[in-house]
């Protein structure tokens, strides 16, 4: 196979799918969506065959068990995929939207309005479902997308794509509005990086290494974060069983992704009482606890944490601890070995929430809830196609209208500038 004429024709194609795409009314855009949730049900079996050879294969090769868990696709997950696009389709259609209206004075009426960005390239890793929230979110925005998946879910994204595929075009869906490509070869993602002609916006999704290498190498604009270092601070004022299980939920309930906890601070006037109480909990989930001098001075079982420990993205069963002394070295400790995700205080001091929030320098700031809802589907986007940590063009949850630019339409009667 010749890479770059692959890669090439695949832009080609993509960008042509565009310009149908711009014309599409929400209508079919719709039943497009239905259909495609339709596909993904009615070839469930066959998406749990492909995953189980990913799975097996996955063992084989020694992957962790957080990337074991992103890669399976059990029952709920592959219904969730479905539910995912019926819930886009259910979204407000954003393009054409109008921004605003401004009337000049020499008669001109300037609109500004969205519309599509183009073409999309995704480039993720393990989750097999971003395939179709990836598919969904971009048609439903008007892009053209392009899809390169790791191979390690080499089988699952291609049974769910083909199934998206051919119940989409049956209802609407141009043909190559949405592609696949279907080789491992990773010189694919580095042609893909510099198809510029034809590419408006590369977001990538996976470990930090995928990231960073996506962000170096690409001519094309990327949207992207590197890694989530979440944080749960528990103020003076903190309700603790509240914040038991807020920290819980935060560092358990699903260790292996960007909005999971990887740090818990603790003010010192609370850190004797609830300290024993939450390491017991946390080490019941056989969670391993790293923490500061303070830290291990209240509970033994904790491990010394290391510099590099307030920096780390675990992904995992692990946590470190710190106390502080207020809230302000709490806001401090987070700006500077946080990763602007996600973070979280448990406070019933309505003064330390807002200064909270306004100092936290991250994409999403929680007060009194875990930092697991960072996630497009709980905020009520439908699917996400990802996290941005960025602050140009989109930050936080990406979903319909994170994925579109605008353009001015201007009417006029006629004027000339003189």
């Amino acid at each position: 196979m010749n890479i770059n004429k692959y890669i090439f024709q695949m832009g080609q194609q993509a960008q042509q799918a565009a310009r149908q795409l711009a014309a599409l009314d929400t209508a079919t855009k719709n039943c497009v969506l239905l259909a495609m949730a339709d596909g993904i049900t009615n070839n469930h079996s066959d998406i749990t065959s492909a995953n189980t050879r990913d799975l097996e294969a996955g063992r084989a090769a020694g992957l962790t068990d957080a990337m074991l868990d992103r890669l399976a696709l059990d029952d709920d997950r592959i219904k969730a995929m479905a539910a995912g696009l019926k819930q886009i389709a259910e979204l407000p259609d954003p393009i054409g939207q109008v921004l605003s209206v401004n009337n000049r004075p020499n008669g001109l009426t300037i609109h500004k309005v969205r519309v599509g960005l183009g073409v999309i390239a995704m480039i993720y890793e393990s989750r097999p479902n971003v395939t179709a929230d990836a598919a969904g979110l971009c048609f439903k925005a008007g892009s053209a997308v392009i899809l390169r998946g790791g191979s390690e879910a080499q089988h699952s994204n291609a049974v769910i794509f083909n199934a998206m595929q051919s119940a989409g075009i049956s209802a609407g869906l141009p043909e190559h509005a949405i592609q696949l490509i279907d080789t491992t070869d990773r010189a694919a993602v580095h042609e893909l990086l510099q198809l510029d002609k034809f590419v408006d916006l590369v977001i990538p999704r996976g470990g930090e290494s995928l990231i960073r290498a996506v962000a170096e190498h690409s001519k094309v604009p990327v949207l992207k974060h590197y890694k989530g270092v979440c944080h749960v601070y528990v103020d003076r004022e903190a309700d603790l069983d509240m914040a038991s299980k807020i920290v819980i939920n935060a560092k358990c309930q699903r260790p292996g992704v960007c909005n999971a906890a990887e740090t818990l601070l603790v003010h010192e006037e609370v850190a004797q009482q609830f300290l024993p109480h939450i390491t017991k909990e946390l080490l019941s989930h056989n969670v391993e606890l790293r923490g500061d001098e303070r830290t291990q001075q209240i509970v033994e079982e904790v491990k010394p944490a290391t510099e590099e420990d307030w920096t780390t993205e675990y992904l995992d069963l692990i946590l470190s601890i710190r106390v502080v002394e207020n809230l302000t070295a709490a806001i401090e400790h987070i700006n500077n070995y946080g990763s602007h995700h996600s973070d979280v205080i448990v406070t019933a001091d309505e003064d330390a929430a807002s200064q909270f929030t306004r100092d936290v320098d991250s994409a999403t700031v929680y007060i009194n809830a875990s930092c697991r809802f960072t996630d497009g589907f709980e905020f009520g986007m439908g699917a996400e196609i990802g996290i941005s940590t960025d602050k140009f063009h989109a930050r936080g949850p990406c979903g319909l209208n994170e994925l579109t630019t605008y353009k001015y339409i201007i009417k006029g009667t006629g004027q000339i500038r003189k």
